[in-house]
């Protein structure tokens, strides 16, 4: 079973950078390369609102996409060796406060939730003075 860890939330003054990492394990690692076999998405969820789309490494990692509301601030890579996936983000607004989910799937359209097979567990962000 592919299993999704997310780490690196906490709280941070507006203006400041975090680092979140999602670390895959439970693949066939042997067999198969994680990154072209599954997108890898980061997703957000406020209170009161619904999951949405923050940025992801699409399958081949040949494309990345964002968000418009953190493109320029947001940076996402991967790392196959260590079978992680990192959200960078600076510039942190109050705005981003949310907890932050990292998922997995063969998506088409990345921020459909609903194409994503596997789940993290979430970290919490909160920007705040």
């Amino acid at each position: 079973e592919v299993q999704l860890v997310e780490s690196g939330g906490g709280l941070v003054q507006p203006g400041g950078s975090l680092r979140l990492s999602c670390t895959i394990s439970g693949f066939d690692f042997d067999n198969y390369n994680l990154f072209d076999e599954y997108a890898i998405g980061w997703f957000r969820q406020a209170p009161g609102k619904e999951r949405e789309g923050v940025s992801c490494l699409n399958r081949g990692l040949y494309e990345v996409h964002y968000a418009d509301t953190v493109k320029g601030r947001f940076t996402i890579s991967g790392d196959n060796a260590k079978n992680t996936v990192y959200l960078q983000m600076d510039s942190l607004k109050p705005e981003d406060t949310a907890v932050y989910y990292c998922a997995a799937g063969p998506v088409v359209e990345w921020t459909n939730v609903a194409e994503y097979d596997y789940w993290g567990q979430g970290t919490q962000v909160t920007v705040s003075s």
